[in-house]
């Protein structure tokens, strides 16, 4: 079985969610399974294995419906995109498409990274559930990384095809080391991970704060300068620590350190900050949405998304003897049913099952 895997996804400089999902993946089939990657620019390889690779278009050219007619070349019998937007026109070899999340479908502002133009066609797509079946359902099968999208998949009944569960994983944090075994928080740090769009609703962690003296909140991602201030004023009694941006080796460091991630995202694909806190047996306090009960299980502490007091009695109840301690245990337990080793072997699975059957269009 000949398997080319869809890397154009994959950054030149850090990986955000979808460049890691595929990075983790590729690598870890490779060990399983010859495979060849698809690639649009050269220094995609410094974030990839050293595999097989062949440069084609990039996955935002204007002919990418068209790309299939380069692929055919490399006579695969089976391509996986982590992506569902990879063009299929007269391909001769099974498809394997990845949904993440329907997130933009209920908050439709485009990540600000994203050019005008992609912008654009980002709300455009995303204003009706038929561009996201029609691709779906010109695929062999479709892949989705929780089962909390995989039901949202068939309630809205979005393909005809098989849909499967390959997980997202933690790598380059766990991959530090052996957890220490600890009883107590080594800082009264809380570490926020991920963007200030609207529906992250970092504003009631910042609220939660004010509440909480002498903790303070780690916000680690790029952010705007209007953003920051906005955030300040919000309760300028809480201390706020604004890094813009942390290489993996400080993310890790400032995370093994802290009391507990916190996130009241209202919205989730996934949620890989989580497994990345517990891989290291820190407590995560999270919004008791779907998605994050399916990662955190019994480990996490649950929260009404929009009630900062809710957030301040959970981070102040791990200060009760023992709680903390206990929470630790339970999150490495539960972080190690995440790993790319067990996602790669799912979806090796899935692609063998794919490319036995006979092809329906």
């Amino acid at each position: 079985m000949r398997i080319v895997f869809d890397c154009r996804y994959t950054r030149t400089d850090r990986h955000d969610g979808i460049s890691r999902y595929t990075a983790g993946l590729v690598t870890e089939l490779g060990r399983l399974h010859p495979v060849t990657m698809l690639i649009s620019d050269h220094r995609q390889l410094d974030m990839l294995p050293a595999l097989p690779w062949q440069l084609v278009r990039s996955p935002t050219s204007v002919l990418e419906p068209l790309v299939a007619l380069t692929v055919n070349k490399l006579s695969p019998d089976i391509v996986f995109s982590p992506m569902q937007t990879m063009g299929s026109w007269g391909r001769r070899y099974r498809l394997v498409l990845t949904v993440h999340d329907l997130i933009y479908y209920r908050n439709r502002t485009p990540p600000r990274e994203f050019s005008a133009g992609i912008r654009l066609l980002w709300r455009l797509y995303h204003l009706s559930w038929w561009p996201q079946r029609m691709l779906l359902n010109r695929s062999d099968g479709v892949v989705t990384v929780s089962e909390t999208t995989a039901g949202l998949i068939q309630r809205h009944r979005l393909t005809r095809r098989p849909v499967s569960v390959v997980p997202n994983a933690a790598d380059a944090v766990a991959a530090t080391g052996e957890p220490t075994d600890r009883s107590a928080p080594a800082t009264k740090r809380l570490i926020y991970m991920g963007s200030f769009m609207p529906y992250k609703n970092v504003d009631t962690l910042v609220r939660a704060t004010a509440a909480l003296p002498g903790y303070e909140l780690h916000l680690l991602s790029r952010i705007g300068d209007a953003e920051r201030a906005r955030l300040s004023a919000l309760a300028p009694q809480a201390r706020l620590v604004f890094h813009n941006g942390v290489s993996d080796a400080e993310y890790v460091a400032l995370l093994d350190s802290a009391t507990a991630l916190v996130t009241t995202s209202l919205d989730e694909g996934f949620g890989i900050p989580l497994v990345e806190a517990m891989s290291l047996g820190i407590p995560v306090v999270v919004s008791d949405i779907p998605i994050f009960r399916e990662i955190g299980g019994d480990a996490a502490s649950y929260v009404t998304p929009r009630d900062p007091d809710a957030v301040a009695a959970a981070v102040r109840n791990l200060d009760v003897p023992g709680e903390w301690a206990s929470r630790s245990q339970r999150s490495l337990v539960q972080a190690a049913r995440f790993t790319w080793a067990t996602s790669a072997a799912r979806l090796l699975a899935v692609l063998t099952g794919t490319a036995a059957t006979d092809r329906q269009r």
